[in-house]
């Protein structure tokens, strides 16, 4: 992010350039505390998504696939910016050398980017999916979806190999080691304004076009809906009656998929809108600060604020996968079908041993051991429960089953 050295770095905040601030006990403790929080749950929530994903047969969609290539560029951000500035912290100085600059600069901005033509990308396939439906049949598919990701980070990663000739070490004024820009701030000018046009105004110009889009079609859509229902049960009250249960019936179904549809249609918008929403509200003050200080003779560093603008970024590639256990059900029942993998492990290994006792118990009374009854009656106690706990699992899966 920002060096306060002549040479500004937009990613990699050192934390050892202000000793009378940063040096304080204080402002490490906080700092620490809360990287070591946002990042630690960050990466493992990300995590978790792209396991549900790739282990999960029904997550297998074009948007959930959008939202796995977010969530590894989220989790790129976190190891390659969130780790090194806590080792910033508690050393004091740079400590990861030349190859280490350059590396983990590179890899702070490709995720950085990587996480902005993600969003793009899944804000078009929802507005291809709702807008354009019959398209969307051909346009929105898994393979495709695929070929985009693969698209996107091919070009980010060519892109941000610029910052391989644009960073350095060096030891400022303190004799502290940093990572920072090899020249003058003023070069970097055009590269700030292209980053702040391309990979932040530009998703944020197109998410707001797109959705204000998919808001008005499913508007329209729930209008038509509630005015069609309402037509067919008048028209259903005013014909005579008749014995046609099966067509009341297919009518009432066919009604039910349609509403379920489109209330998952909206759900999965809401969320993915929130995403975008996230996004525009914890990137602007990094954004706003790395743009105010390209034309500043002297930059405004302020160590507290730096360290909110930090948070920030940190919170947006932490928050998403929170968002998704809050708003998509489908999303919650995996990570909880996820979570929920070494139990059923323990209760299948508890159920094989018990059938394993009883089988030796029915081996010992045909071999004519004589066995007091009252043996045999734990093994068929223990037997019935193990016949009754796959019924709670599949209770689950009805329950989302149902639900994108």
């Amino acid at each position: 992010m920002e060096n306060s050295s002549k040479f500004d770095s937009p990613t990699n905040i050192s934390l050892a350039n202000n000793d009378l601030v940063l040096g304080g006990i204080e402002y490490k403790t906080i700092s620490v505390f809360l990287v070591l929080v946002i990042c630690g749950v960050g990466i493992i929530g990300n995590m978790m998504v792209v396991l549900v994903v790739f282990i999960t047969r029904d997550m297998r969609t074009p948007t959930n696939c959008y939202l796995v290539s977010l969530a590894v560029a989220d989790l790129m951000v976190l190891v390659a910016a969130g780790l090194p500035n806590v080792s910033d912290s508690l050393a004091g100085t740079w400590i990861y050398g030349h190859a280490g600059c350059l590396l983990i600069t590179y890899f702070q901005y490709l995720g950085i980017n990587v996480s902005s033509c993600s969003i793009t990308a899944f804000t078009v396939e929802r507005y291809i999916a709702i807008c354009h439906p019959m398209r969307a049949q051909t346009v929105c598919t898994v393979s495709r979806a695929k070929r985009i990701i693969a698209i996107v980070w091919v070009f980010t990663s060519i892109y941000c190999t610029l910052w391989f000739f644009l960073v350095d070490i060096n030891v400022n004024k303190n004799q502290h080691v940093e990572c920072g820009y090899k020249v003058s701030r003023n070069l970097y000018l055009p590269i700030y304004l292209v980053d702040f046009a391309v990979f932040y105004v530009t998703p944020l110009f197109v998410a707001t076009i797109l959705y204000g889009l998919i808001g008005r079609i499913l508007f329209l859509s729930s209008m038509s809906h509630s005015a069609e229902n309402n037509t067919e049960r008048w028209k259903e009250k005013s014909a005579k009656p008749k014995n046609c249960s099966e067509v009341d019936a297919n009518k009432a179904n066919s009604r039910t998929k349609s509403k379920g549809a489109l209330s998952s249609r909206k759900q999965v918008t809401k969320m993915l809108a929130v995403v975008v929403i996230l996004f525009a509200l914890l990137w602007m003050p990094y954004r706003t600060l790395v743009l105010v200080n390209s034309f500043m003779d002297n930059p405004y560093l302020n160590p507290w604020f730096i360290l909110f603008c930090r948070i920030c970024v940190y919170a947006n590639s932490a928050i998403n996968p929170v968002i998704y256990n809050l708003m998509s059900q489908k999303f919650r029942g995996a990570f909880r079908k996820l979570c929920k993998c070494g139990q059923g492990e323990s209760q299948r290994r508890n159920t094989y041993l018990t059938m394993a006792n009883c089988s030796m118990v029915r081996d010992a009374g045909h071999l004519g051991v004589q066995e007091p009854e009252k043996k045999e009656k734990p093994c068929l106690e223990n037997s019935a429960p193990t016949s009754q706990e796959p019924k709670s699992p599949s209770n689950e899966e009805e329950l989302y089953s149902s639900v994108v």
